[in-house]
């Protein structure tokens, strides 16, 4: 490693979740000439699960930020450089070159012959020199505009106009950003993808990136002037919308949300079962509990009770906390429950879970609920927090709705939704009163729940809530 590559250290995009191709950029906390250290949180990007915090390892001054807010980065790309020796100066990356030659006879390193991609060669200003690359009219990214302000570097690097050296050596590759280019776009493989999917043909994009690569942007900016062109000549002539629409692009959690819908709802054969129960006396208890010195400062509600009554009823029933394991034709019994609680979030739908929350008292259990909610609204959930959970259970309720038939959480094997508390006529002690009411709805995978099995589960959900002196008993 040179002198120059150990000064400028890139942190690359981290794959934050289980398998995570790319992420997108929110929010930059530092700017170029920042000083920053390690452990340090520089930006919050978005995975297909949940915003995450990213912390720099290594200590420095930011030398520059590659993308810009709102930019979706593939996993392994730069995202910052930081100039970890910021003391030696302007002049300390034309060193490593300087001793090889003459500056006045061997120009600064060129790109690297096609096929070779990265930003290696060209650590002095991060990026290609100006005569090299044709960008088209945008605004620069921050940590261009910084780069190019910095003009003694690029300019002490320019070749002398009478250079003999150049011919002596190796025919450098075909032109790669000239309109007279003929050699084979550089571009990587997830960005070709990019544009194969879009329509759009790679020798016809500009290229930006350093050594004349084809960045993601400059795709979407292709066929984004495509598509200007394409609908120029329908634009006059259609003011029938009348500004009454909206399109918002599918990604993040949405997007990871519907694709995961979509394999559970063509996947798992979906049973779902209904049950009408009155729980007056758990609103009760609610009441109570919300008055105990060993509840105090926690959060206490009808849903602290009924996911207690669900990890009672899969202690009575444990067949019911299993995955079907496709690859291996197997069905894998756990002994650990970990309980999904799915929240609404600006973002969309999430179910981060409660590990192990079997073996959590009532107070640790309501501690850990809180905690739950809380981040999921700030939208802090980690992706660990929403990986490896067992059975969910999703509150319509407050929604002001009955009760519904709620979809599987991939790999799980149920999912119980908790409706609405009402006060509704009610048969009680032979006499019909006014009583809390509500109705619960279990969905189950039939491959490994059959209908004996889920009728159990949710008969003693119910039984709990009916009667909650049973949390005693039965336990």
């Amino acid at each position: 490693m040179t002198a120059v590559e150990q000064r400028f250290r890139e942190f690359k995009m981290p794959d934050v979740g289980e398998g995570l191709t790319e992420a997108e950029i929110l929010k930059w906390f530092v700017a170029p000439g920042d000083t920053v250290t390690d452990g340090q949180v520089v930006c919050e990007v978005e995975t297909a699960k949940a915003a995450v915090e990213l912390p720099i390892p290594f200590d420095g001054v930011v030398h520059e930020l590659r993308f810009d807010e709102g930019t979706t980065v593939d996993v392994g790309t730069p995202i910052i450089s930081v100039d970890t020796d910021p003391g030696a100066g302007e002049a300390a990356p034309q060193t490593a070159p300087a001793a090889q030659a003459p500056a006045a006879e061997k120009p600064a390193p060129e790109p690297e012959p096609a096929g070779k991609e990265g930003r290696q060669a060209n650590l002095v200003g991060y990026g290609a020199a100006p005569a090299s690359t044709k960008r088209r009219p945008r605004k620069p990214l921050p940590g261009r505009q910084r780069a190019e302000a910095a003009a003694p570097a690029p300019a002490a690097l320019a070749p002398a106009p009478a250079a003999p050296a150049a011919p002596a050596r190796p025919e450098p590759a075909p032109e790669l950003n000239g309109s007279a280019r003929t050699a084979r776009p550089l571009a990587k493989p997830p960005v070709r993808k990019l544009a194969k999917d879009l329509g759009i043909a790679l020798e016809t994009v500009t290229p930006s990136g350093p050594d004349g690569i084809i960045t993601r942007e400059d795709v979407h900016a292709a066929a984004e002037a495509v598509q200007a062109v394409q609908e120029a000549p329908v634009a006059a002539p259609a003011p029938a919308t009348g500004g009454r629409e909206r399109r918002v692009p599918v990604k993040g959690v949405r997007k990871a949300t519907a694709q995961a819908m979509v394999n559970s709802a063509f996947t798992a054969p979906h049973v779902t079962e209904f049950v009408t129960v009155d729980v007056t006396r758990t609103m009760k208890l609610v009441a109570d509990l919300k008055q105990d010195p060993e509840m105090a400062g926690l959060r206490v509600n009808p849903l602290l009770l009924v996911a207690k009554a669900l990890l009672v009823a899969i202690r009575r029933n444990p067949d019911i906390n299993a995955t079907w394991d496709e690859d291996n034709q197997e069905i894998v019994y756990k002994d650990y429950v970990n309980l999904g609680i799915a929240a609404a979030t600006p973002r969309g739908l999430i179910v981060p879970n409660i590990k192990d929350a079997h073996a959590k008292t009532l107070p640790e259990l309501a501690s850990a609920l809180g905690e739950l909610v809380a981040t999921a609204r700030e939208g802090k959930t980690s992706p660990a927090a929403m990986s490896g959970g067992t059975v969910t259970i999703t509150n319509v309720g407050v929604f002001g709705v009955d009760t519904g038939t709620p979809l599987l959480n991939p790999g799980e094997s149920a999912i119980l939704a908790f409706g609405a508390v009402k006060l509704q006529p009610w048969v009680h002690k032979g006499k019909v009163k006014p009583r809390q009411v509500t109705t619960l709805a279990l969905s189950f995978d039939h491959r490994l729940v059959d209908g004996e099995l889920g009728s159990k589960v949710l008969a003693d959900v119910a039984a709990v809530l009916e009667r909650p002196k049973r949390l005693i008993t039965w336990t």
